[in-house]
C-alpha cells in the first residue's frame, strides 16, 4: 500500500496503524501531532487507526521558542 507521509510517497505494509508507522519512522510519541487526510488523529487512537492506501499523513513536531 502507498501513503504520503509528510508529502513523500512511501510503501507501507497492509494493516499499518498510526502507532506502527511512528515506530517505523522512529518518531517520538510525545511532542507531536498526527493528521490523516487533514483530520487530527487522537493519541488514544494511534494503535487502532489504520493507514489506508492513498492516505495523506502529516506528522507535526511541536516547537517551543520565542
Amino acid at each position: 500500500m502507498k501513503a504520503a507521509i509528510n508529502g513523500q510517497d512511501r510503501e507501507l505494509p497492509d494493516g499499518t496503524t498510526i502507532a506502527h508507522l511512528l515506530d517505523l519512522l522512529g518518531a517520538p510519541r510525545s511532542g507531536i501531532a498526527v493528521a490523516r487526510n487533514e483530520k487530527v488523529v487522537r493519541r488514544a487512537d494511534y494503535a487502532t487507526s489504520e493507514v489506508r492506501d492513498g492516505d495523506s499523513i502529516e506528522i507535526i513536531k511541536a516547537v517551543a521558542g520565542g
